[in-house]
């Protein structure tokens, strides 16, 4: 465990999700602070909430520095046992609470654990359905693309799959993804699979070094991770991504979320977060 890292809890009474999303986010900003981060989910309960507090006190005690909450509990009895930790509380919601009570006029209602509920089951099935849609034609598993919003184009390992299954899951959106293969690369050449679809192709490519490091991991001492053969299946990616004026992006140091929002406006897909 690195010591001079500050420790910070994402606690929430649903899943943690939001508040770990936004955490990260947030934390991101400090580059030069290393953290340790840990969600505490489903703290929907008095006895749930003394013992989260219980166990950021005791950082507290260990590091000699208090902890940080990004806090999504609703329920204000609760989110009070947590501030009793001594943490630096960063409440999620409370900034929105009272300005919009002060609109609506209309006095706010805690609901535990809504925010990832089951609302809509028409929207439901439209993510299992963009899910199912994902896997099945992930990395050119099933090449009819008639169905398809968009069809990520790239390298192997360049992040085609976590970003189909992301729109899948948080937009239902039916995104397949197509891997280019060294005689796809060799031809130099939009394959023709993919030529009916062009208004749905959206390239996404790497920094050669960090695709190195991950198909390293992936296959060790291969051809496949060496760094001369990451460097010519990037050149020759970004060419034929300009070449045939296919807009791209490199993940490299992009977020998921950072990749759909641009991925969805750059080819017009309007749709809103479930």
């Amino acid at each position: 465990m690195n010591d001079s890292a500050r420790r910070v809890f994402f606690v929430s009474d649903g899943t943690g999700i939001t508040a770990e999303t936004i955490g990260h986010s947030v934390l991101t900003q400090f580059s030069g602070v290393s953290f340790i981060t840990q969600r505490l989910s489903f703290v929907d309960n008095e006895d749930k909430a003394r013992e989260a507090a219980e166990r950021i006190q005791r950082i507290h005690e260990q590091t000699g520095e208090r902890a940080i909450v990004i806090n999504t509990v609703i329920e204000p009895d609760l989110g009070a046992i947590i501030a009793s930790s001594g943490a630096l509380i960063l409440d999620v919601f409370a900034p929105f609470i009272e300005p919009l009570q002060n609109e609506l006029g209309v006095p706010r209602q805690p609901r535990v654990g809504q925010a990832h509920g089951l609302v809509n089951m028409a929207e439901y099935e439209a993510r299992i359905n963009a899910t199912n849609y994902a896997l099945s034609h992930d990395d050119g598993v099933d090449l009819d693309y008639n169905d398809a919003e968009v069809i990520l184009v790239g390298v192997s390992r360049s992040g085609k799959t976590p970003t189909c299954l992301y729109l899948a899951l948080h937009f239902g959106i039916r995104a397949a993804n197509y891997p280019l293969t060294d005689d796809d690369l060799d031809a130099a050449e939009l394959p023709r699979k993919l030529r009916a679809h062009r208004r749905k192709l959206f390239g996404l490519t790497i920094d050669p070094e960090r695709l190195r490091q991950v198909r390293e991991a992936r296959r060790p001492n291969s051809r496949y991770a060496t760094i001369e053969q990451c460097r010519f299946e990037v050149q020759v990616a970004e060419r034929l991504f300009r070449q045939e004026n296919i807009p791209m992006l490199s993940t490299t140091h992009t977020s998921i979320e950072e990749i759909a929002s641009k991925l969805m406006s750059a080819l017009g897909i309007e749709r809103d977060m479930f």
